[in-house]
Formats: structure tokens, C-alpha cells, sequence
């Protein structure tokens, strides 16, 4: 897929980039295409105005799904595509699809989520022993048994 850059087209090479069509979206692409006449140029032309409201446009539609529109709608979704594409591909690769640097995407786009915490603690993995589990709130009470413990001693309670 093509897709043109105004943002960085006084870049030499930057005007456009080659993205995959990511296998999420191409039964979309492809039913769109099915049902579009002959010779169309363009699958989406809806918003292909500059001055098409995008935000509301989007919003109306995270009301209608029954959701809240969360703060920076578009750059918390190219975030979490960031961050996710990152998980498969080298970041070098990701960034070139998604038109930034390296640097750019630790900066501002790449997050920490709560599988990345699943799978340091080996909770994503079904082979797992189950009783490992059931140690963890005992080791919890024994924890905060100890802070109560260390708190009394140091006078803080």
C-alpha cells in the first residue's frame, strides 16, 4: 500500500512510504474493493478533503460503539499499532512503515502494556504450573507482614 506523506514530502525519498497491508485490515480492503465500480481510483473517499473533521467524525463513532473518546485519539492509536507491530517486527522495519524515527517512536509512541508485564512473569504461558500461583498472595501476606513489621520497628506506625 502507498501511502503519501505531506508531512515529510521536502524530504528527498520521504514523500511517500510502502506499508503492508496488515492482515487485520485486508478483508475490509478487499470487500470495498469487491463492491467498488470499475476503474475506481480510491477504495475510501469519504475524508479525502483536507478539511474533512476526522475527530468528530471518529468520536461519533466511539459514542455509537457505547465507548468514551479517549485524550489524542489519533496518536493513541498509532501507539498502540507502534507498540504492537513492534512485538513481531524489528523497530527499524516499524518505523519505516510508520514514517519515524527510531528515536521518535521511543519517545512518543512506544508503550508498556500489561501483556509485556504477563510475559516477564511467565503468566501468558499456559505450560505454567498452576500451583505457582497459588503461592503468590501467601507470599503477599508474608510481605506486608514484614513492611508492618520494619514500619513498627522504625517508628512509623
Amino acid at each position: 500500500m502507498v501511502v503519501h506523506s505531506p508531512k515529510t514530502e521536502h524530504h528527498q525519498g520521504k514523500d511517500i512510504r510502502i506499508v503492508p497491508i496488515y492482515h487485520e485490515l485486508l478483508p475490509h480492503l478487499q470487500e470495498a474493493f469487491d463492491h467498488a465500480a470499475a476503474g475506481t481510483k480510491y477504495l475510501i473517499t469519504r475524508y479525502r478533503k483536507k478539511n474533512s473533521n476526522l475527530r468528530t467524525s471518529f468520536e461519533r463513532i466511539i459514542c455509537k460503539a457505547q465507548l468514551k473518546p479517549w485524550p489524542k485519539l489519533f496518536q493513541n492509536l498509532r501507539s498502540s499499532r507502534e507498540t504492537e507491530l513492534t512485538q513481531k517486527f524489528p523497530l527499524h522495519v516499524v518505523c519505516a512503515w510508520m514514517g519515524n524515527s527510531q528515536l521518535v517512536a521511543a519517545k512518543h509512541y512506544l508503550q508498556v502494556t500489561d501483556d509485556h508485564f504477563l510475559m516477564a512473569t511467565g503468566r501468558d504461558n499456559p505450560v505454567q504450573n498452576p500451583m505457582q500461583h497459588a503461592i503468590a498472595p501467601v507470599c503477599g501476606e508474608a510481605r506486608a507482614e514484614m513492611r508492618d513489621t520494619n514500619n513498627t520497628e522504625n517508628g512509623k506506625v
